[in-house]
């Protein structure tokens, strides 16, 4: 059509198109393009094997159109036995998925979101242990509190161990700090697991909502299994474990020596996803909130009374404090890593929270004193494992059972533990090791007068490498060189 308008003749023109003259003379009259009268392909090049049944298996779709087309072939052959064979059902498989898309139910619609700079932030916890991160050989299970900024994709996180509100506001607050400002809006999912952990949910609600109105933000909350709706998160999250996931393959190991050098990995990933966000960040921090004088205190307060045992029970768990403190009432002060024992206006302990629920943590050095005067209670107490600091302590208590009877082993055992509570842990460990090591028998006269004295053990293996000579290499090579050759 365009070379008819620069050419002489049709015959030219057809000629430079790679057209016959007699085609181009036909499309000439039409006035149309061969896409524009080709016939559409509307018939079917072999016969359907479905015709007769077709009618039966679109009502099984329309009564219920969850049915898949394998289900409904498998179901097919057991009614009509040797009719329909097995490399049909790719044929009954787009009958189908042409129903469907033309008389099946409307499918749900997802509709794009338009974000204003400042207006919204996102966030959500996501799991990391698909990852297989280690700390010192071992497996390190955690979740990450994962923070975004729709509109310019800015993100960061931070390590936890639990969905609990403390974790939250730990994460929430340190994303806040580091953005340097506050959006109009917090989107979270309906926080169901983070609830379920507190005792009283209308208090967790109370909680943070008092934290939202700290830092002025609106709290939108998604609904109910519909994480669509918080797309933005759920999607960084993804892209997110793939970078760490490549991160993780170029550093070539997955372990690392202790947390604080894991955490400096992920800060410096974020840093490298975050710097081509730049430009847009910089529109959000012109329209962010400004953050408040301080941060807010991220704990649960919670009163708690000292049991007979020495212990006191915090969100399901079970912890042990200083036997003075039986029968009184303590605060604790519940962060998202650890407690806080307070008591008359004074902080008495400080104690790694445990995770999970149905767990203790019994330290020998608030009951030791009292056990050593009923060593009866010792072979049958509930937290027994807890009162082996090291693998050491436990062999020697084995080790005591072989040679003592069970009430005198107990008993030499927690003479021990209570030299390692007065003295020395580390002390008493290392004289332990030195005496399993020698197969000497496990007294706590021979420890004490070890420990007392200051005496320190030698070391349990010395090993002894000789220098190397390197000229014995050059005196063998010349060896060689004198062999005569055949």
């Amino acid at each position: 059509m365009k070379l008819m308008q620069t050419e002489k003749t049709l015959s030219s023109a057809a000629a430079k198109a790679g057209m016959d003259e007699k085609t181009a003379r036909k499309y000439r009259k039409l006035g149309k393009l061969p896409s524009q009268v080709k016939a559409e392909h509307d018939w079917r090049t072999r016969p359907d094997p479905f015709v007769d049944i077709w009618e039966e298996v679109r009502l099984a779709l329309v009564v219920n159109p969850g049915l898949e087309a394998k289900t409904l072939f498998v179901e097919l052959q057991r009614r009509y036995p040797g009719r329909f064979e097995d490399g049909q059902l790719r044929t009954l498989q787009r009958r189908v998925k042409v129903w469907r898309s033309l008389e099946g139910p409307g499918k749900e619609v997802f509709f794009a979101q338009k974000y204003e700079p400042g207006e919204l932030c996102e966030s959500d916890f996501t799991n990391l242990n698909e990852l297989r991160v280690g700390i010192e050989g071992q497996p390190f299970d955690h979740l990450l509190y994962h923070f975004v900024l729709p509109y310019s994709d800015w993100e960061t996180g931070t390590v936890c161990f639990s969905e609990s509100f403390e974790s939250l506001s730990e994460g929430l607050q340190n994303a806040l700090w580091k953005l340097g400002g506050v959006p109009e809006a917090h989107r979270t999912d309906r926080l169901s697991a983070a609830v379920h952990q507190d005792i009283h949910p209308e208090i967790f609600t109370r909680r943070y909502q008092g934290l939202l109105d700290h830092y002025g933000m609106e709290g939108q909350r998604i609904q109910a299994e519909r994480p669509n709706e918080n797309g933005d998160v759920e999607q960084r999250h993804y892209r997110f474990k793939r970078a760490l996931e490549q991160a993780l393959l170029l550093r070539g190991s997955r372990d690392f020596q202790d947390r604080r050098e894991y955490v400096g990995f992920l800060e410096r990933l974020f840093s490298q996803l975050n710097a081509g966000r730049q430009r847009r960040l910089e529109q959000e921090l012109a329209k962010l909130n400004r953050l408040p004088v301080q941060r807010l205190e991220a704990c649960k307060r919670l009163e708690v009374r000292v049991g007979a045992g020495s212990t006191i029970r915090v969100n399901h768990n079970v912890y042990s404090v200083a036997s003075r403190l039986i029968g009184e009432t303590v605060q604790v002060r519940v962060y998202a890593e650890e407690l806080e024992v307070w008591y008359g206006q004074r902080q008495v302990e400080r104690l790694p929270r445990l995770r999970g629920e149905g767990r203790h943590r019994v330290d020998y050095r608030h009951i030791i004193d009292w056990l050593v005067r009923k060593p009866g209670a010792f072979e049958n107490y509930r937290y027994r494992e807890d009162l082996f600091p090291t693998s050491r302590f436990r062999m020697a208590y084995d080790a005591l059972k072989k040679t003592l009877s069970g009430a005198r082993a107990s008993k030499e055992y927690l003479q021990i533990l209570q030299l390692a509570a007065q003295v020395s842990e580390s002390a008493v460990e290392a004289t332990l090791g030195w005496l399993i090591q020698k197969e000497e028998p496990i007294r706590f006269e021979v420890i004490e007068q070890r420990v007392l004295s200051g005496e320190q053990p030698a070391p349990v293996t010395e090993v002894e490498i000789a220098e190397v000579d390197l000229s014995t290499y050059d005196r063998l090579l010349e060896k060689e060189e004198e062999v005569p050759s055949c």
